[in-house]
């Protein structure tokens, strides 16, 4: 994906959620940390900006009821975590794979500490 106009953002302690589009018209977003590391990816595209901002934005909310975990990449060669809705469909995943499991799982748990604090944000991911 490539960046949007630059508006897409939103900060809680230094963390930033981005709202891209990419080659294909279509809008992700994507939560970077303080020191400019890419956190966290949206698991599914969305056809409209608003709808990703809100997918966003419901994501935060309903973290609490998300379940996810670490489980090894589709070629088998490190690890990622993901998190995935009621439906069981995935919402978020890391944005890079790990060599080590442990790694990953310490990601996947600062990940969720995050977005508890974009939570109070109004107008997390514009």
């Amino acid at each position: 994906m490539t960046a949007g106009d630059g508006s897409g953002r939103a900060d809680a302690a230094g963390v930033r959620c981005r709202i891209d589009i990419g080659a294909d018209g279509r809008y992700g977003w994507r939560m970077t940390a303080q020191n400019g590391r890419v956190v966290a990816v949206s698991a599914l595209s969305y056809g409209e900006h608003r709808e990703c901002r809100t997918a966003f934005e419901q994501l935060c909310a309903d973290r609490a009821g998300l379940v996810g975990g670490v489980q090894h990449t589709p070629g088998g060669n490190g690890w990622m975590w993901l998190l995935r809705d009621a439906e069981g469909r995935a919402t978020a995943v890391s944005a890079r794979a790990y060599e080590r499991h442990s790694t990953c799982r310490s990601a996947y748990e600062r990940f969720r500490a995050l977005l508890a604090e974009l939570d109070d944000v109004t107008g997390s991911c514009l």
